[in-house]
Parts: structure tokens; C-alpha cells; sequence
């Protein structure tokens, strides 16, 4: 494995790729921390400082959700807030209804229909992106009424205001800004898929959820070794957390890449003088179809009437419903319930076994023992049936971990501590690197330089993982990191006369 990494800096084109995309990279971490015109700096460093000597919570799963997905932008009041996650919200809903409603089914399998779609995705994207910007300008004029966003700023405000003049310009600009960071962020996406390496999209969120990773690990740092409670004992709790962090990783990675194998026969058939056919090939169903779609599903869905109910009502049965629902055992029963049903509803509308069926009739192919046609659809669906609800078990236990490992350890379930334990982080973690990790491996293999493993290929479609762009040329590379390395000079100026 180590030589495969040495060889991807052999490879020109493969080279220029990752310099790209670490370029791009810093430039969206760069956004993150660029705070809007007209809020209050000052005060955002003093609420973060607040935090950090807290217990970093998060407030409930779905801002924890937005956090993650926005790498901290949201609570900086950063040029790039959102995010990408308006982006993700909108591929998801057209994803659903290209498999629901005929008429974008049936474009997306024309010539020319695809682009079409991604073309209504980013105006969703667009429409959703201005929704929520508005929504986030408001809340940043009256951040205490939203106490998961904006937990325990209302501590240090101290008569002050986060925004100090919360004009209708100051709205219309800062939305303007949102919007303008998030489609910049998509367009950035793009440019990373053709130019860079790995899916641009899902890079931008793991590269979110890592710029969490350090600032967790000095928490529990000082947490097991330095804090008042410190001995030996709680000492080994560090090393426990870290051993299991390492095993719930390899199970993530064994179930992500877990597929139950069909074996599909091509009958023999004779064209002239050329013989076709006859040869063995395997359908592959995955464990985990439906990915890290469900947990999402269930975070968004389940603790947004919370939200809500922060804006609109301040009785104690609110204030209960919300701690039930957004955190509570009511909410881990809702979750467990939605994604057994987010997931059998997610393989529903992407996997098509008749379609599939039909196809191997066509082309020949049977599966041995079954007959073709119809008999093969309802063999398919009946093993997809018992792969999902395995898979539905274990997102089920990602989705719980968290706050098990939490209880164990006693520690708060929203610190960032524990976040790295399962739920959407670790599986998009997972997911995305080893996506990386197999177009690094495609462009090694095509050069004839071993892989990452020793013997066969990393599990995964291949086909999908091919770029559609010409790698950077050599002078935007340049033009690029020259640019990064004065931002990164004036940034270490202003920090050391700061200091």
C-alpha cells in the first residue's frame, strides 16, 4: 500500500489531480472561516472560545447534521454557511422523483437527459439556497431564539448585538452572499470531479467533517488527561475510545463493502463464425444500497418540528416536546423506525428488478436455477428484501452508537467527542475515501502499477469513478497555490500581530 502511494507521484496526471483538488480544498476551508460583512467578528470569537472550554455540543442532530456539512461555516457566520448540504437536499429530491414520477424517469433515459436533470437539480439547489439564507440572516439578527444554532452565545453577548445594524441592505447582502458561497461551492464541486480526483461533492463534506477531527481530539485530550477528574484510570478510557474508534471504523468499511454475489450464465450463440456467450459473470447487490440516505432522512425529518417549535413557542410542553424529540428516547425510537423504513423506501425507487430482469433476458444472461423473466425479478427483490434489512440493522446501530458510546464513557452525547462513532460522518468518511481510493487505484492499474492491495481490486463500480475533464494545466496549478501561499502569509501576519 505504501508503494501505491509513492507510485501516484509518478504518475504526471495523476499528480497535477491531487495538487488540484488539495488546491480547492483549501480555498473552501478558506470560505469557511471568511465571516459575513456587518456581524459582529469580535463576538463570534468569544462564543467560540466559550464553547471550546464547554462541552462543544452541538444542540440536536439536525444542527449537528448542518455542521457537519457546512465544516463549522454556519457557526462562524461564514461566506459559505450552507454549505453544499442545499445542493445535497436538492440531488436527493430529484433523485426521488426521477424514480417516481415517469416523465423525468423516462428523461433520464434519453440522450441528452441527464444534463437536463442536473440542470433542474441546481435550480432547486438555487430555490432552496434562498430559502434558507433568509431563514439563517433572521437568525443571526435574534441568535438566542435558536438555541441549537447559536447555543450559549446569549452568554456572552452581554447587551451586545451580533449584528449591529440589521438593515433591509445588510438582509439583501448577506443573502446575496449565502447564495453566491454556495453556488460557488457547487461550481467548485464540479471543477474538482473533472479536474481533480474522487467525486468534487462528497470531497467538500469529508473535508467539512475532518476540520472537526482535531479540535475533538484536544477536547478529549484534555478531557482524560488534564481535566479536574483526571487519574490513571479515566486515562485508559482514552486508549479504549481510540481501540474502538479503530474497530467501528473496520466494520464500517467490511459492511460499506459487503455484496452478496448472484451468479448470471450467458447462454452460448454462434454469429458466423464467432462464438458468443457462454461465459460466467456475477451481479453484485450491495448490504448497505441505500448508503447514509436514511440517517440523513431521519435527522432532518424528525428534528425539524424541534426547530420549529424554538421559533414559534416557549411553553414548557414545548420545551419538553422538543428535549423528547430532540434528543431524547423518542427520538433514537423514531429514528430506529424511520430508517427501516428510509431504507426498504430507498431500494424501492432506485432498484428496479424487473428492469433488471428484463435486461438479462434480452442480453441472454439467467441466473442458474431460476427461470428469466419474471421469476428472476422476484428472486432479485426477495434477496435485495434480506440484504436491506440487514443493512437496515446496521445503519440502525450507526445511528445509536453515538450515544452509547456517550453513556459508556460518560460523556455529553452532543460533543464532537463522540460524533466520530458512527452516524453520517463516519459513513461519508468511509464512503468518500474509499471512492478516493479507487480512481487512485483505476489510474495506477492503467499505467501497470500495483494497486493498494496485493491481490485483487478494492470492491466498487469503476465506471462511475472515470473524470470527464482534462487534468489543471501546470500554470493554473501555479497561479493557485501561489495564491494560497500569500493568503497563508498574510493570515500568519495578522495572526502573530493578533497574538
Amino acid at each position: 500500500m505504501i508503494s501505491a502511494f509513492v507510485n501516484t507521484w509518478r504518475v504526471p496526471e495523476l499528480r497535477d489531480r491531487i495538487l488540484f483538488t488539495l488546491a480547492m480544498i483549501v480555498i473552501v476551508r478558506l470560505g469557511a472561516h471568511i465571516t459575513l460583512p456587518g456581524v459582529d467578528a469580535g463576538l463570534l470569537d468569544e462564543w467560540t472560545k466559550h464553547m471550546a472550554k464547554s462541552d462543544g455540543g452541538t444542540g440536536n442532530p439536525l444542527t449537528a447534521m448542518l455542521t457537519v456539512f457546512s465544516g463549522g461555516a454556519l457557526q462562524q457566520a461564514g461566506i459559505f454557511a450552507l454549505g453544499i448540504m442545499p445542493y445535497i437536499s436538492a440531488s436527493i429530491m430529484v433523485q426521488l422523483m426521477t424514480a417516481v414520477v415517469p416523465k423525468l424517469s423516462k428523461l433520464s433515459r434519453e440522450e441528452g437527459g441527464r444534463q437536463k436533470i442536473t440542470q433542474y437539480t441546481r435550480y432547486l439547489a438555487l430555490l432552496i439556497a434562498l430559502v434558507q439564507g433568509y431563514f439563517l440572516t433572521a437568525t443571526l439578527t435574534h441568535p438566542e431564539q435558536l438555541r441549537g444554532l447559536m447555543s450559549g452565545i446569549e452568554q456572552v453577548m452581554n447587551g451586545r448585538q451580533l449584528v449591529p445594524n440589521p438593515s433591509f441592505a445588510w438582509h439583501a447582502l448577506s443573502l446575496m452572499t449565502i447564495v453566491s458561497g454556495t453556488m460557488l461551492l457547487m461550481w467548485i464541486g464540479d471543477q474538482m470531479t473533472e479536474r481533480g480526483i474522487g467525486n468534487g461533492t462528497s470531497i467538500i463534506i469529508m473535508v467539512n467533517i475532518i476540520s472537526a477531527l482535531p479540535g475533538a481530539l484536544v477536547l478529549a485530550w484534555k478531557m482524560f488527561t488534564t481535566g479536574v477528574d483526571a487519574n490513571p484510570f479515566i486515562a485508559l478510557k482514552l486508549v479504549f475510545m481510540l481501540a474502538f474508534l479503530v474497530f467501528v471504523i473496520a466494520a464500517v468499511i467490511s459492511i460499506t463493502q459487503a455484496q452478496r454475489k448472484i451468479t448470471v450464465q450467458y447462454a452460448k450463440r454462434v454469429v458466423g463464425k464467432k462464438q458468443f456467450g457462454g461465459q460466467t459473470q456475477y451481479l453484485p447487490l450491495k448490504v448497505n444500497y441505500s448508503g447514509v440516505m436514511p440517517i440523513i432522512f431521519v435527522s432532518a425529518v424528525i428534528t425539524l418540528p424541534g426547530i420549529v417549535l424554538q421559533w414559534i413557542s416557549r411553553e414548557p410542553w414545548s420545551i419538553k416536546l422538543q428535549q423528547a424529540v430532540g434528543q431524547g428516547w423518542l427520538f433514537y425510537t423514531l429514528g430506529g423506525v424511520g430508517i427501516f423504513f428510509f431504507s426498504y423506501f430507498w431500494v424501492a425507487t432506485m432498484f428496479q428488478p424487473s428492469q433488471i430482469a428484463e435486461d438479462l433476458k434480452r442480453n441472454g444472461g439467467y441466473i442458474p436455477g431460476v427461470r428469466p423473466g419474471k421469476p428472476t425479478g422476484e428472486f432479485l427483490d426477495f434477496t435485495m428484501t434480506r440484504l436491506t434489512f440487514a443493512g437496515a440493522i446496521f445503519l440502525t446501530a450507526i445511528f445509536v452508537l453515538p450515544s452509547g458510546v456517550a453513556l459508556l464513557m460518560n460523556i455529553d452525547k452532543n460533543s464532537p467527542i463522540v460524533q466520530f462513532f458512527g452516524g453520517t460522518s463516519l459513513l461519508i468518511l468511509v464512503g468518500v475515501v474509499l471512492d478516493v481510493m479507487r480512481q487512485v487505484e483505476t489510474q495506477l492499474l492503467q499505467r501497470h502499477y500495483d494497486g493498494f492491495l496485493r491481490k485483487g481490486k478494492l470492491k466498487g463500480r469503476y465506471d462511475r469513478l472515470q473524470q470527464s475533464g482534462s487534468a489543471a494545466s501546470s500554470s493554473v496549478l501555479i497561479f493557485l497555490w501561489v495564491v494560497i501561499a500569500i493568503f497563508t502569509i498574510v493570515g500568519a501576519a495578522a495572526w502573530i500581530i493578533k497574538g
